[in-house]
């Protein structure tokens, strides 16, 4: 083999989430992580969007294997997805990571599609022609991993999701020393964490959240709620170690808190005995002050728990005024108006509300200004690129790599799909690959064409507008036309009826054109319809419903319009 290698992002660059790694040698390839991300509110109907993997399906025979960070959903969640379009020859990672991908594997299926390996710190595997290994690292979930992979043309360092957490709660420490000796061999590329890049100093340590919990434990008087991320084992052991020093039971609410702390007892990361843990249907024979409930719903996600139990739309939980509530998380970016709604909420029915970066009962798992400089200053890389963060924390870190000594022209600042090829003397950005997104409605397991997530948001902004006409040979009207509106805000003073007759008298103007439509064939004569309606809403209503047009001829089936809805003043 010879030539270049190449780093292609296929997720994870000018965005939060679904991050995915590509590193590719002559006919070998390999995988850092294969995350999701959760949809903006924009995004109607979709529960989770994913890379676009075409180019890896197009390149399936070279994929060797997959080395995962660690077990966060934006860096694990699309491996089953994945795995239902090609089979993995490997998968390693953490124990954590690796137990929580079983589960999902059992549950759809896919044991047989891959093979788990569980890695220990500091060891190294073979991935075709890579070797990489797994050092240990300090972030917001436990068994996290920075990778060293040493490739026919150098050293590369992936950071994974880091931070420099000196007093961690589990006692691993952040392997600086292997950092320290790759230096030593000589860093090609550094890719490197940015998700913080725009927060100055250091990320204080998880161990600081604890002085906060224990003194709102002390003071709470009646019931406690609080919600984190679900991965978050740390901060789960400590309020699990708060609710035994106080000698309260917990409920736990929400199936991936209940999965990860099952999971995350198995492997030892936390321990705590078998009674700790109660049904939530059990909540109501013990006094209100010996009950904690540890929830899913950091994020306001609209059918999580505790938005569910803001709501006073939970079964078995509804908030009593006095109840303690800590929101021991901050927003991921787009999510921030959904938290608003459900403390605003939690607020209105009477519960002490802790939360906010100010409250002290959340810290970050990501390094902010001053670690991200001294991970550069221990790796000395020759070539440098951001990863894992919008855009200008992109543009952000890359200024810190010039002023930490690497030289302007070997940062990369990147996007998803841009190849980056790596020899030993230089390195540029030549080409891109197709790097698109994948939409799934997470209920039914659909992929969800951008066009329709499209007509959903015009429809919501503008109406829809739907006409049906039955046309003989000659293109002349037999029946109809009908037309069914919906969502639409008519004109001041025009009552509906008035308005679709308007409409039928327009679609019949147009098609008496006969000069234009005499050759048309039907899609074109939709097509036309469709033009020259939405010429007319733009010209005498100042606004663009979604239009759809359905042209039977005289022998077809009739086709039905595609909301079972009656036209306004007309009978269907």
């Amino acid at each position: 083999m010879s030539g270049p290698l190449k780093v292609i992002p296929l997720g994870g660059l000018g965005e939060i989430g679904k991050n995915t790694m590509l590193i590719a040698y002559g006919d070998d390839m390999m995988l850092v992580d294969a995350g999701l991300a959760f949809p903006s509110e924009d995004m109607l109907g979709v529960d989770i969007v994913l890379p676009d993997i075409n180019y890896l399906l197009e390149n399936q025979d070279k994929l060797k294997g997959l080395a995962i960070t660690h077990g966060h959903e934006d860096h694990i969640g699309g491996i089953p997805y994945i795995l239902k379009e090609m089979p993995i020859p490997v998968i390693y990672g953490p124990a954590l990571a690796l137990g929580l991908l079983e589960g999902k594997f059992k549950e759809a299926g896919l044991e047989h599609r891959t093979s788990l390996r569980t890695v220990k710190p500091r060891q190294r595997v073979k991935i075709g022609c890579f070797e990489v290994e797994f050092i240990r690292c300090t972030h917001s979930i436990a068994d996290s991993f920075s990778l060293i992979i040493r490739t026919p043309v150098g050293v590369l360092i992936h950071t994974g999701d880091f931070k420099f957490d000196f007093t961690p709660v589990d006692g691993e420490q952040f392997d600086i020393a292997s950092l320290a000796n790759a230096a030593e061999e000589g860093v090609l590329l550094l890719m490197s964490d940015s998700t913080n890049t725009e927060r100055p100093g250091f990320t204080p340590s998880e161990k600081t959240v604890w002085n906060k919990l224990n003194e709102v434990f002390s003071n709470a008087r009646r019931r406690i709620i609080v919600t984190t991320f679900a991965s978050n084992v740390h901060r789960v052991r400590q309020v699990l170690n708060a609710a035994m020093k106080y000698d309260r039971k917990v409920v736990i609410l929400g199936r991936s808190m209940l999965n990860f702390a099952t999971i995350a007892r198995e492997l030892g990361y936390m321990s705590f005995p078998d009674g700790l843990l109660i049904p939530v249907d059990q909540v109501k024979e013990l006094p209100e002050h010996k009950v904690v409930i540890l929830t899913t719903g950091s994020q306001g996600e609209p059918m999580s728990a505790l938005t569910r139990i803001a709501n006073d739309e939970h079964k078995q939980i509804r908030i009593q005024p006095g109840d303690t509530v800590i929101i021991s998380a901050t927003p991921i970016p787009g999510n921030e108006r959904s938290v608003a709604n459900t403390i605003n909420a939690l607020f209105l029915r009477g519960a002490d509300v802790v939360y906010g970066k100010d409250s002290g009962v959340h810290v970050s798992g990501h390094a902010c200004r001053e670690e991200q400089k001294l991970m550069i200053n221990i790796c000395k890389p020759k070539f440098f690129m951001p990863i894992h963060g919008e855009y200008r924390m992109l543009v952000g870190h890359a200024d810190l790599a010039i002023e930490c000594g690497v030289a302007p022209d070997n940062v990369f600042v990147m996007e998803n799909g841009d190849v980056l090829e790596v020899t030993k003397d230089k390195s540029a950005i030549n080409g891109r690959i197709k790097a698109g997104v994948i939409l799934i409605d997470y209920n039914r397991e659909w992929r969800l064409d951008e066009e329709i997530i499209e007509q959903r948001r015009h429809i919501a902004e503008d109406g829809l507008i739907t006409v049906v006409v039955l046309l003989d040979d000659a293109h002349k009207i037999v029946a109809g036309p009908d037309v069914y509106i919906r969502g639409v805000i008519l004109p001041r003073g025009v009552p509906a009826e008035e308005f679709v007759i308007k409409v039928q008298e327009q679609v019949k103007h147009i098609l008496s054109n006969h000069k234009l439509i005499d050759n048309l064939n039907t899609q074109d004569l939709k097509d036309f319809l469709q033009g020259g309606l939405a010429c007319y809403f733009q010209s005498e209503m100042n606004t663009e419903p979604l239009v759809l047009i359905h042209v039977n001829t005289v022998g077809d089936t009739p086709k039905a319009p595609p909301l079972k809805t009656k036209s306004v003043g007309q009978e269907s």
